[in-house]
C-alpha cells in the first residue's frame, strides 16, 4: 500500500464470498468511484466459478482495480489491508427450513436469518464458516480490517472476536440508513424543507443489529422527535411509502412503516430498521401473528422461493455483463463500505452505525455482547461513540434479544446439541409452543439443514 498526493494505491482487499451477485457488484461500483485508491480486490469462494465470473466483470469496469479470483483463501488473504466477509451459509433450499418449517406451528418469520427460529440455525451453520475465517486471517493478514456484511450480524461479529481477539472487525448494515431518509422525508411533510440528505439527519444509534434505536433526531437546529411525532399521528392508519401505496402487498422488501410508527408511539423511540426486521424481534403476537395480521401491518413475509427466483435473475443479469450484452453502469449505491475503508486509510473522517464489541458505548448491556452504535472511523482507527443507556421503555425487549445471540454464539462454539436445543428453546418467537412442539420443530430443522451440521455432536 502506497500513499502519494492524497491518494492510496497497490491496496489489497480480499472479498470472502467472492462469487456473490449482490454485494460484490455493489464493491465494485464504489470502488470504481472512490478516485482516490487503487490497487487489487481477490475474490475467494467456494463456487470458484462464481468468483471467475466476477473477475471478469470487475475487470470490464474502468476503475483503477484489478480483479482476481482466488483459488484458496490463504492465496485471497495473503497481505490483505481489508477483507471483506459476505457469504450464504449453505444455499437456499437449507434457508427454507430455516423460514418456513417454523410455519407449521405458527411461527411466521418476515426475514428468518437474524432472530428466531430461523435466525437460530442459520447461526449454527454460519458461525463454523466465520471461525474459519478469524483463524485464516490470524494467520495470513492479522492486522487486516474486517468488515462483515453476513447475518446474523451480531453473531457473526461476536464470532470473530471470540475466534481471535485481537482482530479489528466489525459490521456494516444499512437498515438504520433507510429510517434517517425516512426522517428526512418527515421533514418535508411536516416541516415543508426539502433536500436534507440522509447524512444531515444527525442520530444516537443504540440497540443490536436489526433491531436499533435513535434515542435523539435532529437536522440542524430542529428536534425531529417533534416532527416525527406529527408525522406518525399523520400516517400511523395508512402507512407511508415515498411513491405509490398500490403494489406494496407485492413487494417482498417494502413496507409502509406501520410497524416503527406503532412501537413509536408505545415506547417513545424512533425504532431504526426496516418493518420485517423490527417484526421478529417482538413476540410475535404483536405483528407476525399470521399472514393476515402482516398484511393488516403492511409489511411483508419474504418467502424462499422469492428469493430463489431473485437468484435466477442475478445469475441471468451475471451473464450479460459476461457477454457484454449488458454494461455495468455506475450509480449511487447508498453504501457506506468503501467510505469507510476511505477513512481508515486516512483520506476522509467518518461518524456512522456499525457493529462492534460493547466496550461500554452502551452501558447497560453486557462488555463484550456485539451492540450498533455510532463509531469515528479515522485513520487506521475505529473507536466506538458512547451512545448512553438503552432507555428503559425499550430495555426488556432488546436486553432480551441481546442475551438470545449471546448464547446463541456460546451454544454454536460448544458444538453440544443439547446446549444448541436448550438455547433454541428460549426464543422469543417460540415461548407459546408447547415443549414437544419445540422438540418436534427443532428435530425438522436439524435433519433439513444435517448437512452443514457435522460438527454438532449429541
Amino acid at each position: 500500500m502506497i500513499h502519494e498526493n492524497n491518494k492510496v494505491k497497490d491496496i489489497k482487499i480480499a472479498y470472502i464470498g467472492g462469487g456473490s451477485r449482490g454485494w460484490a457488484w455493489t464493491l465494485m461500483n464504489d470502488l470504481a468511484k472512490a478516485e482516490d485508491m487503487s490497487g487489487s480486490v481477490y475474490l475467494y469462494d467456494i463456487d470458484f466459478e462464481a468468483a471467475r465470473h466476477n473477475e471478469i466483470i470487475g475487470n470490464k469496469i474502468d476503475g483503477g482495480w484489478k480483479y482476481v479470483a482466488a483459488k484458496t483463501i490463504g492465496e485471497a488473504l495473503t497481505e490483505a489491508d481489508f477483507v471483506i466477509i459476505s457469504i450464504l451459509p449453505a444455499t437456499f433450499d437449507e434457508m427454507e427450513y430455516d423460514v418456513h418449517a417454523p410455519e407449521k406451528y405458527g411461527v411466521y418469520q418476515s426475514v428468518g436469518d437474524t432472530t428466531g427460529p430461523g435466525g437460530f440455525f442459520r447461526a449454527l451453520r454460519t458461525v463454523p464458516m466465520i471461525r474459519e475465517i478469524a483463524r485464516a486471517v490470524k494467520e495470513y493478514c492479522p492486522s487486516a480490517w474486517v468488515i462483515n456484511y453476513t447475518n446474523p450480524m451480531a453473531i457473526c461479529v461476536k464470532s470473530l472476536y471470540e475466534e481471535f481477539p485481537e482482530i479489528k472487525a466489525f459490521g456494516c448494515c444499512h437498515e438504520v440508513f433507510g429510517t434517517q431518509k425516512l426522517l428526512s422525508q418527515a421533514l418535508e411533510d411536516v416541516h415543508g424543507i426539502k433536500g436534507a440528505t440522509r447524512e444531515e439527519i444527525c442520530v444516537n444509534v443504540v440497540g443490536i443489529n436489526h433491531f436499533t434505536w435513535f434515542t435523539t433526531a435532529r437536522y440542524k437546529n430542529i428536534d425531529l422527535f417533534d416532527i416525527y411525532t406529527k408525522f406518525v399521528d399523520k400516517y400511523y392508519e395508512t402507512g407511508f411509502a415515498k411513491g405509490s401505496h398500490s403494489n406494496w402487498a407485492n413487494d417482498s422488501f417494502k413496507s409502509a412503516a406501520r410497524v416503527r410508527f406503532d412501537l413509536f408511539k408505545r415506547f417513545g423511540y424512533i425504532a431504526a430498521a426496516g418493518d420485517r426486521h423490527l417484526a421478529e424481534f417482538c413476540d410475535r403476537d404483536e405483528y407476525l401473528t399470521d399472514p393476515e395480521t402482516v398484511k393488516k401491518w403492511m409489511f411483508g413475509l419474504t418467502t424462499v422461493e422469492w428469493r430463489k427466483n431473485d437468484l435466477v435473475k442475478r445469475l441471468e443479469k451475471s451473464q450479460r455483463f459476461l457477454s457484454g450484452e449488458e454494461q455495468f453502469k455506475l450509480h449511487d449505491s447508498g453504501e457506506e463500505g468503501v467510505n469507510q475503508m476511505r477513512a481508515l486509510l486516512g483520506l476522509d473522517k467518518l461518524v456512522t452505525n456499525v457493529n462492534l464489541p460493547n466496550l461500554g458505548q452502551i452501558s447497560n448491556l453486557p462488555l463484550g455482547s456485539v451492540v450498533e452504535t455510532n463509531a469515528v472511523f479515522s485513520a487506521d482507527s475505529l473507536i466506538p461513540v458512547m451512545a448512553g443507556e438503552i432507555p428503559e421503555s425499550i430495555y426488556q425487549k432488546v436486553e432480551k434479544v441481546n442475551s438470545e445471540n449471546d448464547r446463541a454464539v456460546d451454544a454454536a462454539f460448544s458444538c453440544d446439541l443439547k446446549l444448541c436445543f436448550e438455547v433454541f428453546c428460549e426464543s422469543h418467537l417460540l415461548k407459546d409452543l408447547t415443549d414437544g412442539q419445540k422438540k418436534s420443530l427443532f428435530i425438522e430443522m436439524y435433519e433439513g439443514t444435517k448437512k452443514y451440521l457435522s460438527m454438532y455432536k449429541a
